[in-house]
């Protein structure tokens, strides 16, 4: 009945069962007593209505029956909770990055991947910061779940017992780009594991590489390179043209220059092309210089 794919599964599991149990069992006993009652008590049965006194009896267990369901609930709910809370010393940490609608994975060695890869059986510490707004981290299949505040870094942790992938959400909504904000959670065999993670690529943020920083920015989540249309414009054919933006409440035509492609990524809300909505984070403090020059360049190639 309860989840084995992780250490904590079972004990949310066990916790939502005894809820759901005492749940089901309450419906069927106050639905069978209501129906009793309205049978018993017809009005063609007792056309004489009598006055009923109180119960004593009746009283104390209707107040002692739902206070120890209640205490059950608490007790199972905080041995659920005090387990997420206690860490393994000997955990692996993999700093989360957060930010609409993208996450991003570093680990120990400065590796970052898109897709949180962990090898199987091994204690593992998600450490956790928004960088924009509240999100929260879900991972159905482990039962493990953590709210993301700006500016203020929490954790969980888990072990996963089984190989597999599994998927991975943001469960709150964070704006129009909300549903878009999914990656997987890909368990590996340990041997696996350990070769993917000594590999060079993906180990740093590739400077020159405008391609590469575009993806894990999560600028794909909005804007295609395709030509095709999503939350905002398409990359392809960007720079160079004449578009119409809307500034403090007013039309009007710019060129898409390297001067309007650096303002648009800084600071998106001052020119926001016609049609789309201002929505796009700031990428103020998150990219060098170098990177900057690296992405506008890359949107050049894609005309």
């Amino acid at each position: 009945m309860f989840s084995e794919i992780s250490t904590l599964a079972a004990g949310v599991d066990r916790a939502f069962f005894f809820i759901l149990w005492v749940s089901i069992i309450l419906l069927a006993l106050i639905t069978f007593l209501m129906i009793y009652f309205v049978i018993k008590y017809h009005r063609t049965k007792n056309q004489d209505p009598k006055d009923i006194e109180g119960n004593t009896v009746l009283e104390i267990i209707w107040i002692a029956v739902p206070t120890i369901l209640v205490l059950g609930m608490f007790y199972y709910g905080w041995i659920g909770f005090e387990a997420m809370r206690d860490v393994p010393k000997d955990a692996m940490v993999v700093k989360v990055e957060a930010r609409m609608w993208s996450w991003s994975f570093q680990y120990e060695n400065g590796k970052r991947s898109q897709q949180l890869r962990i090898p199987v059986g091994r204690n593992i510490k998600l450490q956790m910061i928004s960088k924009d707004m509240i999100h929260s981290l879900y991972i159905p299949a482990f039962r493990v779940k953590e709210d993301l505040v700006p500016r203020y870094e929490t954790y969980m942790w888990f072990v996963s017992n089984r190989v597999g992938t599994y998927d991975l959400f943001c469960a709150e909504y964070c704006g129009v780009g909300h549903s878009t904000m999914t990656s997987k959670v890909i368990v590996m065999p340990e041997k696996e594991f350990e070769e993917w993670y000594k590999t060079e690529e993906g180990k740093e943020w590739i400077p020159m590489d405008g391609r590469l920083l575009i993806e894990k920015n999560g600028c794909l989540e909005c804007h295609s390179t395709d030509g095709s249309k999503r939350l905002g414009p398409t990359l392809q054919g960007i720079f160079g043209k004449e578009r119409v933006v809307v500034t403090r409440g007013k039309e009007r035509t710019v060129m898409a220059d390297d001067v309007y492609l650096r303002k648009s990524i800084l600071e998106p809300d001052y020119d926001v092309v016609k049609g789309y909505q201002n929505i796009m984070p700031s990428m103020e403090g998150v990219l060098s210089e170098k990177e900057l020059d690296a992405m506008i360049a890359y949107m050049k190639d894609l005309r």
